[in-house]
Order: structure tokens, then sequence, then C-alpha cells
């Protein structure tokens, strides 16, 4: 079992309403998961979104907390719904209505890692499901919703920025048109889950710090941002994804040669998100 289901970072003192989340980089990847999977220790990380954690870990700098996911995403998918269960994989799940990530394996168990892989011979018991749901997804959304609230009452408001990567081959369709590829895609569920304003200026520092960047196609956000966007109420919701191919090896699944400049243009992505909402009006008053 991984050991901890999340970890956070605080901040010295919380200066800002921003609050980052990595819900798929945790990578403690237990041997008794492995001993179940058929594939190995590599090609099991394939769907992880590897090194994301510690391209953001920089927000406690700047008065922001940082929460980031203790199981790997092929252990437990966090951006799911809990409901989100695997009949094909999970023993005694009956059928329900059609549902794409189901159907495709991407339950909040996963059956598949990347390029629909399937990671087991047979199912797994229910027993085991709700055991991993119950000591990883339960607190790790507890703790989500904690540091959102908690921002609300210090500051009247919360920003949640989801941080996730995405394949360099997501972007082919885009890349196809002759637009210039996308380094992020930024999902607000076309406007749902956050204010223009929230957006706008987390665009804004993606762009003043040389990044490409395009909302919500292909990715407009998943459950997290659909279960946390609430601006209405204050409390704001946008999914990032990050290219991978711009700071990883996706094959070998290692940092390459611009991590680190990516590392340093997304510290200053960081700084001025954290800033959102700062001096303003509340962001809910639309």
């Amino acid at each position: 079992m991984p050991k901890f289901a999340y970890e956070v970072l605080h901040p010295e003192k919380h200066t800002s309403c921003v609050v980052f989340a990595s819900p798929h980089s945790g990578r403690d990847y237990p041997w008794s998961f492995l001993r179940k999977t058929i594939l190995d220790e590599h090609v099991i990380r394939s769907s992880e979104d590897a090194f994301v954690d510690q391209l953001f870990d920089c927000a406690p700098k700047f008065g922001a907390s940082f929460l980031k996911a203790g199981a790997p995403r092929a252990y437990l998918d966090l951006n799911r719904n809990v409901d989100e269960l695997d009949p094909a994989l999970i023993e005694g799940v009956r059928r329900g209505g059609h549902n794409p990530r189901i159907a495709s394996g991407l339950g909040v168990i996963p059956r598949v890692v990347a390029a629909g892989r399937s990671i087991y011979r047979g199912k797994i018991s229910q027993t085991e499901a709700q055991r991993r749901i119950t000591q990883y997804w339960h607190p790790y959304h507890e703790m989500l919703q904690k540091l959102l609230d908690d921002a609300r009452q210090r500051h009247g408001q919360a920003v949640l920025i989801d941080c996730h990567s995405m394949p360099h081959e997501a972007m082919d369709g885009v890349a196809k048109t002759g637009i210039r590829r996308p380094d992020v895609v930024l999902g607000d569920r076309f406007g749902a889950s956050a204010t223009g304003e929230v957006v706008d200026r987390l665009e804004a520092a993606f762009v003043a710090a040389g990044f490409v960047v395009t909302r919500n196609a292909p990715f407009a956000g998943a459950y997290i941002t659909q279960a946390y966007g609430r601006p209405k109420k204050g409390q704001h919701a946008v999914q990032v994804e990050i290219d991978r191919s711009i700071y990883m090896n996706e094959k070998l699944i290692r940092p390459n040669g611009n991590f680190e400049a990516v590392q340093a243009a997304l510290r200053d992505v960081v700084q001025e998100a954290a800033m959102i909402g700062q001096g303003r009006v509340p962001l809910a008053a639309e």
C-alpha cells in the first residue's frame, strides 16, 4: 500500500487565496500492487503525471498551499468521481449508463494505463476497490476541501489550480491546423468552474513566462474541476495541463535537459498566480 494518501506543503504565512494541487504525480508503487499487475515497473508509470509535483512545489514560497497525492494514478485516480467503478475490472459492480471514462478503462480504479495497456490479468475484488477509496480517495479530497475552505475563510475566496501533464501527442490535432502547438491547456469547463478574471490572470502569467496557451481543448477539466469549481460561492477551479515533452523524456520517464528552465519559468507563473485575487474585489462578484 502507498505510505501516504497525500502530502501538504504549507507556506510560513498564508498570503494567497490560491491552492495548488497535483493529484496524478504520486509515485509510491507498493510491491503488493506491482505483484498484481502484468505491467513492468516502467510501463505502469506511463499514465503518471511524472515530476509535476516538482514543477509546482515552489508554491509555499509565495504564500500558497500545495497538495500532492501519494498514491499513483494507476492505483487510484483522484480525478474521478468515487462512484465511477468499472464493472469490467471490479467484481460485483453492475453495469450502469454509458460513461466514456469507465468504458475506456479509466474509472476511479483504472483498468488500463496509457495506450490502453491493461494493468491486471483479471478482476479485483470490490473489497479491494473500496479499501483504496477509503484509504486514499476520501482523505485526499477531504484535505483538498479543507485547504479551499481555509483559504476562503482567510481571504473571502479560494482558487484551486489543479496541476497535470499531457502527452505531447495530445496536441497533434491542433498542430495539424497550422496553429503553433500549445505548451499549456487551461480547463475551466468553458467558464463553469472559474470566472474569466481568474483564467485571464492565469493565462497571462503563462504567456508572460513564454508558454503557448490554449483553453478547454482537448482538456476542459475533469472531476476535480467540476466538483470544486463553484464561482458563485467564491470557489474557483482551473485545470492546468502541461506538455510533458517540454520538460521530460516521455519514453524514459526522466527529466530532460530543459527541465530546470521549465521549472524556473513555472516559478514565475506560480508567483503571479498566487497573487490572483489580492487587492481586488471578491472574484465571485460578477
